[in-house]
């Protein structure tokens, strides 16, 4: 097996070739180009799982416009990347788009103008209109296939503006690792996995109450829900006891109240306690009841008493369960109120009542029973207006109602303590970065209430891959469904016929019928370490990235995306998907809320990377901890560009100084005869050290910060010290340990600085290095044990003092000073002696007095040559 190799500190010295002006702008398209053609980033197969560092990068959804939070947690993670590439790893950094799913489909219902209906027949010349109508009404109904091929038609396009913008951002991905999550790869794996669950018992279908978007007409999941406070009221009406005495209840939702199935109380509510057991009967619609006692039920809310309705919440699905209650469900997939008078209405008045709400949305239902209960003399008072919190999709309009439905789950240890506590287990395999996170991981899974619903009832996404057969009555059997074979996948059930039939016989008794549904978004997207590493495909190379070693991602889907992820590699792997796990923050807009597409306080990412350039980006980017939320900073922006250029000017002044790739030291020290700069290297390999400890916690904004710090102490300090001697007034030995010493520090910094900016750094190696920076050898600190770490901040502290003192008599930095003296502690006094000569140079001093006294360094009695006089004109 051939060595994984890093390059490129080749042996051929490179000529020094520093531009007269060096600037940043054009650096991102020139670098980005000479990347690809070189395949600077490119992942060597021919490797060990040892020597891999694999990501599983976050796919972004592909439907619209990247904004400024990608670039921040998208930086975050390549910083990461850059260092371990660095360090000798095989890095594995994929890029994939997440296509798949409800986001895509809106999109390409507005952008093309078109609305799906399964039922036509596909036309393979299918066109959608040049400009889509304005009303939705007179969009293009189209079948299901043209669907989705205009989804994935405008998801490939979005897919290569989403592509430039990374790399104009400086994403060290490997681009030739891309994937989508509807292709064809992608949905076999998903399909394949869904199948191995089932065949393993962790799928299954039920029938049972479901959370429903009325808007979308789907069912969704426990994850995808958000707690929403809208206006409502309590309305105050009573049910009858056979002596017909009054039972009053409070409820928000009386359209429900001809799907009540049973009043509920406290068991320790004395007031109700005579009526457990007994039967009430429902106001207008005159059905029978039975009051049952709970616990859940609330003595304080209220009246004390509720009705349970088949369903108004999850806590009448928790009701109905324990309670054993019957199904009375009134309200349909559309959101409107069943049409057909259900079975349990009996009397003429209750069927009577009943036809003023047939057909009816959930509000205009509720306005019609209110007029009924008024009419009737039953509405107790006016009602109570309140604010509450009510369940709503994270991408819908209208609240969720709960409709029972048959559906597809996945065993996620909601229902199952054994599978809950593996569960929590495998997180505790991973290392959560900052690890504070892993609590809201584990409180996620501890209150889980259900099983994981996968199923949806949308067009565009992976079919569920299941046909049921039908018996002579046409009616299907779902108890024994038809499964397709692995070499069939990926299936679509609703246009290809099920194994063992052809097409005529679908929907035709003892035939078959497809499974109409497609898998939650989530399915997919929570295989991404599978479909990318290659399993069930590639085992080979399966076998040498997974478990990954890095999955970076939002806080804000740790609930959906990290536990989702953790819940297959569980059932599939038996095993945790990583080993480390790097959450970031939020980007918060002036006002410290979080920027977000739906919220409408999003910046163009283009706008800032043209203004500033990615490097300065990537700097406010990387400035920001793991975990943190971030405000939305253009002075951080305008800091980092600001370290970008003097960087390249720095740079410039060391290598016209005379400083080249063969003045660089690493193990011979012999060269450095200077105390300072001795000291200098001393310094910087403690900075090394602090570094790569940092990057090594997944700290790289500490990183960042001790780096920055270094360089601006040598700029301002070291090299305005060494001027002189580098020139070579102090002789040529001199001179060689100074050009050591700037040598050894620029190559090391352009290293450290290289996973945070990565474009003036490239372009800086270029001037007096071969290959690229980003795959030479992450720096190691110098062991030198004579030199002092504080010396150089002493010396510089020094010359400050004594610039100061000119800039207060407004003479020129270069006046001479006849004399001056600096009072400080003997420590610093023998720092000062040591670097002498070199402050002499830099002040331009005759005689410097060094005198030992306590408390901070000062600079005092400075005397200052007579300003020259003006020549006469």
């Amino acid at each position: 097996m051939a060595e994984s190799t890093q390059g490129t500190d080749t042996p051929a010295t490179a000529p020094i070739n520093v531009p007269d002006k060096p600037a940043l702008e054009g650096l991102e398209a020139a670098l980005t180009q000479r990347w690809l053609e070189e395949g600077t980033y490119k992942f060597n197969p021919d490797t060990t799982r040892e020597q891999v560092y694999s990501i599983d990068t976050p796919p972004p959804t592909a439907s619209g416009s990247l904004h400024v939070g990608h670039m921040f947690s998208f930086t975050q993670t390549d910083v990461q990347a850059r260092y371990m590439r660095m360090t000798g790893k095989n890095v594995f950094y994929p890029m994939g788009w997440d296509d798949n799913g409800l986001p895509t489909e809106r999109r390409v219902q507005n952008y093309y103008g078109v609305r799906c209906d399964p039922a036509i027949p596909y036309n393979a010349d299918y066109r959608p209109p040049a400009q889509p109508a304005k009303n939705q009404r007179d969009f293009d109904v189209v079948s299901r296939q043209n669907f989705i091929e205009l989804c994935e038609e405008l998801a490939v396009e979005d897919e290569k503006v989403f592509e430039n913008l990374f790399q104009t951002l400086g994403l060290s991905v490997d681009w030739d690792l891309t994937y989508r999550t509807i292709d064809d790869t992608s949905r076999a794996v998903s399909q394949r996995a869904f199948l191995a669950n089932l065949a393993a018992g962790d799928a299954y279908m039920a029938e049972a109450p479901t959370l429903w978007d009325v808007t979308f007409r789907t069912a969704v999941a426990q994850a995808e829900l958000e707690d929403r406070e809208v206006p409502g009221a309590y309305y105050r009406y009573p049910f009858f006891t056979e002596d017909g005495e009054k039972i009053f209840i409070e409820t928000t939702r009386p359209e429900l109240l001809a799907a009540c199935a049973a009043l509920v109380a406290n068991p320790d509510d004395e007031r109700y306690q005579p009526l457990f057991g007994k039967t009430v009967k429902s106001p207008l619609f005159d059905v029978e009841l039975e009051v049952k006692a709970h616990p859940l039920a609330k003595a304080d809310k209220g009246s004390g008493i509720a009705m349970v309705c088949t369903f108004g919440d999850l806590t009448d699905v928790t009701w109905w369960r324990e309670l054993q209650l019957p199904t009375r469900a009134i309200m349909g997939r559309d959101g409107r109120i069943i049409a057909d008078v259900p079975e349990w209405i009996t009397t003429e008045a209750g069927k009577e009542a009943y036809a003023a709400i047939a057909g009816k949305t959930a509000f205009s239902a509720k306005e019609a029973v209110v007029e009924l209960l008024k009419a009737a003399e039953l509405l107790d008072g006016e009602p109570k207006k309140i604010t509450h919190p009510v369940n709503f999709f994270e991408k819908g309009d209208k609240p969720l109602e709960v409709v029972t439905s048959r559906q597809w789950y996945i065993r996620n240890g909601g229902r199952d303590e054994e599978r809950r506590q593996r569960l929590i287990g495998r997180g505790q395999e991973i290392n959560f970065h900052p690890s504070f996170m892993r609590s809201r991981y584990e409180n996620w899974i501890a209150g889980l209430n259900g099983d994981w619903l996968v199923s949806r009832q949308r067009f565009f996404g992976v079919p569920i891959p299941v046909w049921y057969p039908l018996d002579a009555q046409g009616n299907p059997d779902y108890d024994n469904p038809i499964l397709p074979s692995d070499e069939m996948l990926p299936v679509d059930p609703a246009a290809d016929a099920a194994p063992g039939f052809d097409e005529s016989q679908r929907d035709q008794a003892n035939g078959f019928t497809g499974d109409a549904d497609v898998l939650d978004t989530w399915a997919t997207s929570s295989l991404t370490p599978q479909i990318v590493g290659g399993w069930s495909r590639d085992d080979e190379l399966f076998s040498k990235v997974y478990p990954f070693d890095l999955r970076p991602q939002g806080h804000d889907i740790i609930r959906t995306w990290l536990f989702s992820s953790a819940v297959r590699a569980d059932a599939l792997q038996n095993s945790a998907p990583w080993k480390h796990a790097a959450i970031s923050g939020w980007i918060l807009d002036p006002d410290r809320k979080k920027m977000s597409k739906s919220k409408g306080n999003v910046v163009v990412p283009t706008d800032v990377l043209n203004e500033y350039g990615s490097d300065a980006v990537r700097y406010w980017a990387a400035s920001a901890k793991l975990g943190a939320d971030t405000a939305y900073e253009i002075a951080q922006m305008k800091i980092g560009r600001r370290l970008a250029i003097k960087l390249l000017n720095a740079s410039k002044f060391v290598l016209n100084l005379g400083a080249t790739e063969n003045s660089v030291v690493t193990s011979d020290l012999s060269v450095l005869t200077n105390p300072l700069d001795r000291a200098l290297l001393a310094q910087l390999s403690d900075v090394v050290a602090q570094s790569t400890k940092a990057f090594d916690n997944y700290d790289y904004a500490r990183a960042l910060q001790i780096t920055e710090s270094f360089f601006w102490q040598f700029t301002d300090d070291y090299v305005e010290l060494i001027k002189d001697r580098a020139y070579g007034a102090a002789g040529e030995s001199e001179q060689a340990s100074v050009l050591a010493a700037l040598a050894t520090t620029l190559d090391s910094l352009l290293r450290l600085f290289a996973p945070f900016l990565p474009f003036a750094t490239e372009e800086v190696w270029g001037w007096w290095r071969t290959g690229s920076v980003h795959r030479a050898e992450w720096p190691t600190a110098l062991e030198i044990t004579d030199g002092d770490t504080t010396m150089l901040g002493t010396v510089g502290i020094a010359l400050s003092g004594i610039r100061k003192a000119k800039s207060e008599a407004k003479v020129k930095q270069r006046t001479e000073v006849l004399s001056a003296s600096i009072t400080a502690s003997e420590v610093l006094v023998a720092q000062l002696k040591a670097g002498l000569g070199d402050l002499k140079a830099a002040a331009n001093a005759q005689e410097i007095t060094l005198q030992s006294g306590e408390g901070e360094l000062t600079v005092s009695d400075v005397v200052l040559a007579p300003a020259e006089e003006a020549p006469a004109s």
